[in-house]
């Protein structure tokens, strides 16, 4: 009898720890305090609640949420979740009253207003940073915008651009995560508080009074829907997938870059290592972390689709599983976006090694046939073709063909032996960059126009 009483408790032991969520849900404390004194609040105007009642609430969640802080509340594994952590605590302090918190809702409702003020306080969070990170790209952009670095395809060189313009690139993309987070806020802004179990309550509760106390839009309109919905958590977790997909990108260009065979960067000591055995080297460890991280979060966003895709309305136990991933893909796009925001600050550009790669793969060439379609009323075919043949000399001298005397240039091909001497012009890398002046262009001039569009954008 002794070993099956052993055994029950220790079964009993596992159960509750394979049960309980406040070990990680005690992270949606302040949303979980915030909402129900927002939720007395409202029982009170409601006549729910009597005002001393309200009053003993209130203050009783306040003092729960300075222990929390102050790290003197003790979280227990038989208190389930962090909404039972909180009302236990608060009946220990102010005591019958306290139990008449949790009237016209359920836990089902709580948990999905917890969570989404969570999300919602995530998506402006992370919405200013990217901005911030956006405004540095812009910033080191306004220096380069004359640096040539080749620009590339399949990770060949295919024609001169400035760095400027590639950077901006990448603010693009960043814009791009700014606004799927905003948009992501405004689409989920709503309140499921007051949705109760899955059918509503009878009670004569005002679910637009608690949605304005806690910064909502509005209420949520089906009781039904709301309390097993996660999309504002799968929206969040995509949203910060995207933008560690940007992040990992540059990461990987910027590995690329500050290799010894690119040395296009040198990344500051900060955020970078040397070797434990060869002390002669300099990894680049933190855009490598970044791009590693990206898969993590990736992760997290799989695994609660898996969670979501077989859920029979309305709440399942199931969607305990929402949080840990969300919480860890905030904190990795939190880090993620500050360290890279530094090391793009700080990163040293070898303006004169990224000129000189750009005497490497004929970058030009697209110019010298762009010349003998415009200026030679040449067809394009026939352009192509030619400039083939000046590659190939050019391959046969060891030079760029920006590096072509005109003789040269004329001895190629037959069609172009009295070619003039402006498409010497057309060749040279920098009027080659400053040549593409349509909107969206690498040009010097363009960039500047691109970067006023950003830093107008910045200031709104």
């Amino acid at each position: 009898m002794a070993n099956d009483q052993i055994l029950k408790n220790t079964n009993a032991k596992l159960l509750d720890e394979f049960n309980a969520s406040v070990m990680f849900d005690k992270e949606l404390y302040a949303q979980d305090i915030k909402g129900s004194i927002a939720h007395s609040q409202m029982l009170k105007e409601q006549g729910i609640l009597t005002k001393k009642d309200q009053e003993d609430i209130e203050n009783g969640l306040l003092q729960v949420k300075e222990e929390i802080e102050s790290g003197k509340f003790e979280f227990k594994i038989e208190h389930e979740d962090i909404h039972m952590a909180v009302e236990s605590r608060l009946t220990e302090i102010i005591g019958e009253a306290g139990k008449r918190l949790h009237t016209a809702r359920s836990r089902n409702d709580q948990v999905a207003t917890d969570f989404r003020l969570y999300v919602q306080d995530k998506n402006l969070s992370i919405k200013a940073q990217l901005k911030e990170l956006v405004n540095t790209f812009v910033e080191v952009a306004k220096k380069h915008t004359e640096t040539l670095i080749p620009g590339m395809t399949h990770l060949q060189h295919a024609q001169p651009i400035n760095f400027g313009y590639h950077l901006l690139a990448y603010a693009n993309m960043f814009k791009r995560d700014f606004e799927r987070f905003e948009s992501s806020h405004e689409r989920n802004n709503y309140c499921p508080l007051g949705s109760a179990a899955l059918a509503g309550t009878p009670h004569n509760i005002n679910r637009f009074s608690t949605s304005e106390k806690l910064g909502f839009n509005s209420p949520t309109i089906s009781a039904l829907d709301t309390v097993s919905d996660r999309d504002f958590a799968l929206e969040i977790l995509f949203n910060i997938s995207t933008a560690m997909m940007h992040i990992s990108r540059i990461s990987e260009e910027l590995v690329t870059w500050s290799s010894y065979e690119f040395q296009f960067v040198r990344m500051s000591d900060e955020y970078a290592t040397t070797s434990s055995i060869m002390p002669q080297k300099k990894n680049p460890d933190v855009p490598e972390l970044l791009r590693g991280k990206t898969g993590r979060v990736y992760g997290n966003l799989v695994s609660l689709f898996t969670v979501m895709k077989g859920l029979p309305l309305a709440y399942n136990k199931d969607t305990q599983e929402d949080k840990e991933g969300v919480f860890d893909s905030v904190k990795t796009i939190e880090i993620s976006i500050s360290i890279l925001n530094e090391v793009i600050k700080t990163m040293i550009i070898n303006v004169e090694r990224m000129a000189n790669a750009c005497k490497i793969g004929h970058l030009s060439a697209t110019d010298l046939a762009d010349y003998l379609v415009q200026k030679q009323a040449m067809p394009f075919r026939t352009a192509y073709y030619i400039t083939k043949d000046v590659v190939t000399l050019a391959n046969s001298l060891n030079k760029d063909i920006s590096e072509l005397t005109l003789e040269e240039i004329r001895s190629s091909n037959e069609n172009i032996k009295d070619i003039d001497e402006e498409i010497l012009m057309y060749l040279d890398l920098k009027a080659s960059m400053n040549a593409r002046t349509s909107f969206g262009g690498t040009s010097t001039k363009n960039t500047k126009e691109q970067i006023e569009i950003f830093e107008k954008w910045l200031k709104n």
